[in-house]
């Protein structure tokens, strides 16, 4: 992955191939922002007039090259890098973060690049740090010809590197670090082919993520599965060659007694829509159904190296949805683990069945907290677009404090409901609730199913993150084309909220 420093010194003096500066979109043209002075300096003072004559504006995400000079500007390149209008005379820390992938995607392939990007305090340190490493990801792991080398290192410029303040400065752009790994870590698994990432292999990779870690790795295979009752991963996964599985990872960071959070994700490593099977367009993405699993196990991983006194239980239940002739049938009845009965009215909605036998696992270990992750509806993408998760819970405080923890850590998630009255809609005479209702509102309806397996008293919200999960358009900020590791950067806030206080399950 791309190395991390901070710096403390001019950047024109530093030894890179590249420095990076922000520009702001002005109604005149760009407007250079804090960090960018002395640079600006050494090229004569006339940056703004050279951007300007290149066609820079300063919009989002808008790169601009200039050579670098001689003498007072050590590296080859100037990159100027648009965070587009500015509200309140400052760029936000996501515009920062936003430009700052920017950047280091306009620098793939290059050595070493220096950020001089407004850091003037910590939270800005994290954000040019955090939005730096989040661009400079690739995934190439499958290419023989013209694969394209990330950027090779990050130098954060700021004045809190030196003096009192350095040891803090160091502190957040380690946590950046951290949280970067695990974001990078979920793109990996969701950009992996399932081929290569069948049930087996992915809990395979799960116990590899959590090895050198104080983290306590469980894996049950279909055997145990069966011999506990897992009625839903084990009815969606029947139809599959590859036999399905339950990943347990566990952090005590907390001690006995302390506050313990629950992460539950949606690990369908590949969704045909089993017998009530998808169009052929609408397989094409679908081995991204495994992001929410992917999203709270890396999650998990980043706790433990963070290090938060809270205990911390990812469950992630794994199946591929496949039809065939032993695939569940629409009209089949599944017996969910804790006894309640399913009667399957769409083999497509999968997802909230094998939740559902995670989440009554996990509640069993008394959480404060249960929060579930899932690319579970086409209906949250209908409602919320593709860049924005819906936020589901059973408690409008937790619904609320996750969505200021999301706000905080730069991913966009919006409060949605689960009226009461869908309930009935989801009625079956056969069984105690039928897998799917009515067609509107559809995320709402899937947020209710899943509510029936918390049990009563237990603290818990659901993002569905559909939508963001993976990226099918063009690359933006510091989200790539493909696997995007939606998630994780909420899910370990949540996590330190718990421990700190801020969030009181």
């Amino acid at each position: 992955m791309t190395s991390l420093d901070l710096s403390p010194a001019d950047p024109t003096g530093l030894k890179v191939d590249a420095v990076v500066v922000g520009v702001a979109q002005g109604d005149d043209g760009p407007v250079l922002l804090a960090g960018a002075d002395r640079v600006d300096a050494a090229l004569g003072g006339d940056l703004v007039r050279t951007l300007t004559a290149l066609g820079a504006k300063g919009k989002a995400d808008e790169t601009t090259k200039v050579p670098g000079r001689g003498r007072k500007l050590k590296a080859l390149v100037v990159l100027a890098v648009g965070v587009g209008k500015l509200k309140g005379g400052a760029p936000t820390l996501e515009q920062v973060r936003r430009a700052a992938g920017a950047a280091s995607r306009a620098l793939a392939g290059t050595g070493s690049a220096a950020y001089a990007l407004p850091a003037t305090d910590l939270e800005h340190v994290a954000a040019v740090a955090e939005g730096a490493l989040l661009g400079a990801y690739s995934f190439g792991t499958y290419k023989s010809t013209d694969r394209t080398e990330p950027l090779g290192s990050v130098t954060v410029v700021t004045a809190t590197a030196k003096g009192r303040g350095g040891r803090a400065a160091r502190a957040v752009a380690e946590r950046a670090r951290t949280v970067a790994e695990a974001v990078a870590l979920t793109r990996d698994w969701v950009n992996t082919p399932p081929r290569d990432l069948a049930p087996l292999a992915f809990a395979d990779a799960a116990a590899a993520a959590a090895k050198d870690l104080k983290l306590d790795v469980q894996v049950l295979d279909d055997k145990a599965l069966r011999k506990g009752g897992y009625g839903g991963i084990l009815g969606v996964g029947q139809g599959s060659a590859n036999p399905p599985r339950l990943v347990r990872i566990a952090y005590r960071g907390g001690g006995r007694g302390g506050k313990h959070v629950a992460l539950v994700g949606k690990g369908i490593t590949f969704d045909s829509g089993g017998l009530s099977l998808k169009p052929a367009d609408a397989m094409v993405t679908m081995k991204c159904d495994m992001s929410g699993a992917a999203a709270v196990l890396a999650a998990v991983v980043a706790v433990a190296k963070l290090g938060p006194k809270v205990n911390v239980t990812a469950y992630a239940p794994m199946a591929e949805n496949m039809p065939s002739g032993s695939a569940q049938r629409p009209s089949d009845v599944l017996t969910t683990y804790g006894g309640k009965t399913v009667e399957v009215l769409n083999t497509d909605a999968e997802g909230r069945l094998v939740l559902a036998d995670a989440l009554v696992r996990a509640c069993e270990d008394s959480p404060d907290l249960v929060v579930d992750v899932a690319t579970l509806t086409g209906a949250c993408v209908v409602a919320l677009g593709t860049r924005v998760s819906g936020i589901m819970a059973n408690d409008d405080d937790v619904r609320d404090a996750v969505h200021a923890a999301s706000e905080r850590a730069g991913e966009q998630m919006w409060p949605l409901p689960l009226p009461d009255e869908l309930r009935e809609k989801l009625d079956s005479p056969v069984a105690d609730i039928a897998n799917v209702g009515e067609r509107w509102g559809g995320a709402l309806s899937a947020g209710i199913f899943l509510r029936e397996f918390v049990s009563e008293g237990t603290r818990w919200a659901h993002l569905d993150i559909a939508g963001p999960a993976f990226n099918e358009g063009s690359a933006f900020g510091y989200t790539p084309k493909g696997g995007t590791g939606a998630a994780v950067r909420t899910l370990v806030r949540v996590v330190e909220d718990v421990a700190e206080g801020r969030l009181r399950p």
